[in-house]
């Protein structure tokens, strides 16, 4: 087999639980150290090493980390490489800079990793959508307005302050989050 083939039935048999539980969002999610665990028996089955590297790089006039998964046939030496760049937000508040990084660093080695593997995170916490859950359908229409002041505001703000990052794109899953009031919570 080379490394197309074994990467094939890596992909079919790999199978990761969603390990991780965000309160705030009230939603289950699989880390890359999730998926790290999961593919250990199959590399000894297979014979093929994965390996994640990382850079940092330019995009326009922000600094990003770039991860590459690589997934490696050390029988033939054959790869396969899948990348994935995420943004630092150095404009978190509550968070040192080493956290800043770290949590683009964990981004971008999820997705290189999911994109490698084939992991479908259609389901995942970051795609705007119910989980068939519900069949009521939820829009931008349906949702309520985050207001400056209300309860919501104030426990999203907290949770701001404290450093989670993510919150924005979690608030617009149930609020309509305009503008002004994303850049209020943001700031100091």
């Amino acid at each position: 087999m080379n490394i197309y083939q074994k990467l094939q039935k890596i992909q079919n048999e790999l199978k990761v639980n969603k390990g991780q539980r965000n309160n705030f969002g009230n939603y289950n999610y699989r880390s890359a150290e999730d998926i790290l665990e999961a593919i250990k028996p199959l590399q000894e089955k297979y014979k093929v090493m994965f390996r994640i590297t990382e850079e940092l790089v330019e995009i326009g006039s922000n600094t990003a980390i770039n991860s590459s998964a690589i997934a490696f046939d050390y029988e033939d030496g054959g790869q396969v490489i899948s990348n994935a760049t995420a943004i630092i937000d150095f404009t978190s508040k509550g968070m040192q800079m080493p956290q800043r990084t770290g949590s683009a660093s964990s981004y971008a080695k999820k997705y290189a990793l999911g994109n490698l593997l084939l992991i479908d995170d259609t389901k995942d916490s970051d795609a705007l959508n119910n989980h068939g859950k519900s069949s009521k359908t939820t829009s931008a229409k349906t949702l309520p307005e985050l207001k400056i002041g209300s309860k919501a505001y104030q426990q999203a703000r907290d949770k701001f302050l404290k450093g989670e990052t993510g919150l924005i794109d979690k608030l617009k899953q149930h609020y309509v989050v305009s503008k002004i009031v994303e850049q209020s919570l943001i700031k100091k």
